[in-house]
């Protein structure tokens, strides 16, 4: 007849591989590559909507500078046509020389910020159309995670109410002593199979043999010299 301590520890052991399986349920896994992924791409649409963005603030100051810069030009024009003084007429023309330097500088600005802006748009446009095949992939993943964790803690469940129903089989000195090694162990309680301990999988002498036997001669419960698991016999 198996000892009520054993019957206690194997469904322990089960509660534990429950969990240890639901932590590591290869859906799980797959649920945080989804999100990575998700994530991921939010991270580059972002990153990629707010270059528009800058680039569009940076294509309409441009344009912004160039229509000042026009309209000081042509009233400079205007003066050149009145100014007599050759002095004078130089520091016009030094001006608008100047003037018309920046214009060109941001005509080119302009022109590299359109063409990058348009590189942009294309890759914000491409990120865009992955938004459902992501959002749908995760979405599952998360659907077959929770089915899969919903069938172990369905399990554990009933494995609560058996272990209650254990527990309150075992002597209750027993059960506190199990309970200690349960802090230190998995397996707290172990069968003796031939000289060796189930527990530590180490052999005992024979003299350690005869005496855990002697000590489990009426409760059929000793304690293993080797590890201090509870040993039944």
């Amino acid at each position: 007849m198996t000892h009520p301590i054993l019957e206690l520890q194997a469904a322990d052991t089960m509660a534990d591989q429950l969990r240890h399986r639901r932590e590591n349920l290869p859906e799980r896994e797959q649920l945080r590559a989804t999100k990575n992924a998700l994530v991921r791409w939010n991270e580059a649409r972002m990153v990629t909507r707010k270059r528009v963005e800058e680039l569009g603030a940076t294509i309409e100051q441009a344009e912004r500078d160039s229509r000042g810069i026009d309209q000081h030009l042509e009233r400079l024009n205007e003066q050149m046509r009145t100014i007599i003084a050759p002095r004078e007429a130089e520091a016009l023309q030094h001006e608008i020389a100047t003037l018309k330097q920046r214009r060109s500088e941001l005509d080119d600005l302009e022109l590299a910020a359109l063409e990058e802006q348009s590189r942009a748009d294309d890759e914000l446009a491409g990120l865009l159309e992955q938004e459902g095949e992501l959002t749908e992939a995760y979405m599952a993943a998360d659907k077959e995670a929770t089915s899969a964790e919903a069938d172990i803690d369905g399990e554990l469940t009933r494995i609560s109410a058996r272990l209650e129903a254990l527990r309150a089989g075992v002597d209750k000195k027993v059960l506190r002593r199990y309970d200690r090694l349960r802090e230190q162990h998995l397996i707290a309680a172990a069968t003796l199979s031939g000289s060796r301990c189930d527990g530590c999988h180490l052999d005992l002498s024979a003299a350690e043999v005869d005496t855990v036997k002697d000590h489990a001669a009426k409760g059929g419960l000793s304690d293993c010299p080797q590890c201090g698991r509870l040993l039944a016999v």
